[in-house]
Formats: structure tokens, C-alpha cells, sequence
């Protein structure tokens, strides 16, 4: 899954000034800080990429579809990555990447821990499990608890043509996700035995968080 270099893709439905943009953006560090520039919101609502580009604003789930398909325009497979929490916890997705066998992560977060990765971890697990210390509710407790299988948006193009520039919101996107199997990253002893953030790690996590 590494990219094919000199292999950018041309999905179509974008138009010539989408292109320029997506294209413009070079790398996944390049999609990483276009996501940065957005403000965060809480709507209930599952944009496609190109409304994200419209509206310029995203949550978690609509920034990583948008990072899936800014990154394929770049190159890349359009892989997305689902961590799941505990269950009054929320879940989080993630789009990732591979350079020279390292994965990396491209994300929209409320919280300032879960967003972009540097593409040096060996295995999808590592990953994930770099995620877990920032990985807090407000009561500090740590909640990352599962990770899913990269899914490749690409397998979605024929089910559901247009998927990255239509005005029909992508749920089916989420409800797929929460359906595919999902790897535990602790044995419930480690769950039972594990301890709070404090207070400043809590608070480090929260920063430039969005309540409405």
C-alpha cells in the first residue's frame, strides 16, 4: 500500500479548480494542515470530500474521508482506519498512509492528541496504539480500545459512483465501519488496572477544543 509515485489519480467529478487545490497540497503533511485550517464542528452530518472543500469546515469522520481522497488525488490509496472506544465514549477515524513500509496518519480531531502521524510506524498496531495516551475523556480517563483493518474507499467507487463530490451525505460510510471486525489493543486486566491522566494531560488534550 505505499505510494505510487509519479501515479497521482484524477478521480472524476472534481472539477479543474478542486484538482488545483487537492493537488496543491503535495503531501499527507500538506492535507494535514488544510484539515488544521478548518474550524471544527459538532453537526450531525457525513459530507462528502468535496462539500468539506465547500463548506471548509469538518468533523473527525468527514476529515478523514476528506484526507482518503485528497490523499488518493496525491497518490494514494484512500484508506481509512476506525478506532473504536469504550461505549460512552466516542469513536474516532483516521485516514493512513504507507512511505517506504512506515504508516502514518492524516486526521480531524476535537482533541489535540488524535490528529496527523508521521509516517514511522511499522505496523498498523503501533500505530494505533500511538493514539492512546491522548486518547482521554473529560474525566481523564483512557478509553482507545480497538482498531479496525484499513478499509480502501476505492471498493465503494462502483456501489456508490460520485461518492467524493456528492451532496448526499456518506453514512453508509460510518455504518460500514462500525460492521467490520475490529482488533482489541488491551486484555481486560489491562483495561481493569489502568490509571487516569492528570489533570495538565487532560487539559493538553483539550486545547482549542470545540463545544458548539
Amino acid at each position: 500500500m505505499r505510494k505510487a509515485r509519479g501515479v497521482a489519480e484524477k478521480p472524476p467529478g472534481f472539477t479543474p479548480r478542486e484538482l488545483r487545490i487537492l493537488c496543491g497540497l503535495k503531501t499527507p503533511s500538506g492535507v494535514q494542515d488544510l484539515l488544521d485550517s478548518m474550524p471544527y464542528h459538532i453537526a450531525d452530518t457525513a459530507w462528502s470530500p468535496r462539500r468539506v472543500l465547500r463548506e471548509r469546515t469538518a468533523h473527525c469522520l468527514e476529515g478523514a474521508i476528506f484526507a482518503a481522497a485528497a490523499l488518493r488525488v496525491l497518490g494514494y490509496p484512500p484508506l481509512l482506519l476506525d478506532f473504536e472506544s469504550v461505549p460512552d465514549d466516542t469513536d474516532h477515524v483516521i485516514a493512513v498512509f504507507s512511505r517506504c513500509g512506515r504508516w502514518g496518519a492524516v486526521a480531524k480531531s476535537n482533541y489535540s492528541g488524535l490528529r496527523y502521524r508521521e509516517p514511522v510506524y511499522r505496523g498498523l498496531r503501533e500505530l494505533a496504539m500511538s493514539y492512546f495516551e491522548g486518547y482521554v475523556d473529560l474525566r481523564g480517563r483512557r478509553t482507545l480500545r480497538t482498531f479496525s483493518q484499513p478499509v480502501n474507499l476505492a471498493r465503494f467507487d462502483r456501489v456508490h459512483p460520485g461518492w467524493m463530490t456528492s451532496d448526499k451525505a456518506l453514512w453508509w460510510i460510518p455504518e460500514y465501519l462500525v460492521d467490520i471486525p475490529h482488533t482489541k489493543l488491551l486484555t481486560p486486566a489491562m483495561a481493569r488496572a489502568l490509571t487516569r491522566a492528570d489533570r495538565r494531560s487532560v487539559e493538553a488534550a483539550l486545547v482549542g477544543r470545540r463545544t458548539r
